[in-house]
């Protein structure tokens, strides 16, 4: 189901929880929204939703992915950038950026998983990951 997004930055900044199997609406609905808002977003975490739970959905341009409880264990090659956001008004922030991520995560069957991205995708995926973990741009 789809579900409004949140704006508020205190909401925002609380870290996420591990998400559990019981979570599993919160995947669809994370990825329902995603989808709804594909014209201008490119990924969301499941604070955006109102939601504390260490959930991503990332578009991959032909398909959104669902990462569940990510963390990056290695990233390379920093690189200075600016980003906006749906969740948070005014224009893009600075930030800092890795080119090169490797990420363990848990897809959306909870089967654990461990890949590498970068460039973009790589991009995306930090910056949702900063949202479950309370990190505002």
């Amino acid at each position: 189901m789809v579900k409004e997004l949140i704006h508020d930055p205190m909401f925002l900044a609380r870290k996420s929880e591990l998400a559990t199997p019981a979570d599993r609406q919160v995947i669809t609905d994370l990825l329902d929204t995603l989808r709804a808002y594909s014209d201008s977003c490119v990924g969301m975490a499941a604070n955006m939703i109102g939601v504390e739970k260490n959930v991503i959905a990332v578009s991959l341009g032909f398909m959104q992915v669902a990462m569940v409880n990510a963390r990056i264990v290695s990233k390379k090659k920093p690189y200075k950038t600016e980003e906006g956001c749906l969740s948070l008004l005014g224009g893009p922030r600075p930030c800092t950026r890795y080119e090169e991520i490797e990420v363990q995560y848990q897809d959306a069957d909870f089967k654990a998983k461990k890949d590498k991205f970068t460039g973009w995708t790589a991009q995306i995926i930090q910056h949702e990951l900063d949202h479950v973990n309370g990190v505002l741009i």
